[in-house]
C-alpha cells in the first residue's frame, strides 16, 4: 500500500465558523467546499482538515451523521511554541489549556474552535524517553 494523501473529518453544526477559525489562526487554506463540506489543507500540516456538517445526508457510515467531534484534540507540531502562543493571543483568542510543559518534554497549549474542537499546539522541549 502507498498512502498518497490523509485527511481527518470532524462533524460539526456550523462548518464556516470551524474552517474561518482554522484559516485566521492557523494559516490554512480552503481547498474545497460544497454545502455543509469545507477542506483545508497547509502544505507543511501532512493532511486535509475536513468540515462536515451534522446530519449530512452524504456522511457514510450513516449511524454517524448526526455525531459532533467530540471527545477529541487535533494536535499540531510547531518549531516555537512560545511564539505561537503569544501570537494567538494576541488575535484575542480564548487559551482553553494554558502553555505548560509535561515531565516527558511536550510543552503545548491548547484552544478551542467555535464548535468545541479542541487545537492543540505543541513543541518537543526534549526527545520523548529522554531524560528530564
Amino acid at each position: 500500500m502507498k498512502i498518497t494523501a490523509s485527511a481527518l473529518s470532524l462533524n460539526v453544526a456550523d462548518v464556516r465558523a470551524s474552517a474561518d477559525f482554522v484559516i485566521r489562526h492557523l494559516g490554512f487554506t480552503e481547498e474545497m467546499s460544497a454545502d455543509g463540506f469545507v477542506s483545508l489543507s497547509r502544505p507543511d500540516a501532512g493532511f486535509n482538515l475536513i468540515f462536515l456538517r451534522t446530519g449530512l445526508p452524504s456522511l457514510k457510515p450513516a449511524a454517524l451523521r448526526d455525531r459532533h467531534a467530540a471527545g477529541l484534540l487535533v494536535a499540531f507540531v510547531v518549531d516555537d511554541i512560545d511564539a505561537e502562543y503569544d501570537r494567538i493571543r494576541a488575535e484575542g483568542v480564548e487559551i482553553t489549556t494554558p502553555i505548560e510543559t509535561e515531565p516527558w518534554g511536550e510543552r503545548y497549549f491548547q484552544v478551542t474552535d467555535p464548535n468545541g474542537v479542541i487545537l492543540q499546539l505543541v513543541q518537543w522541549v526534549r526527545e520523548p524517553g529522554s531524560p528530564a
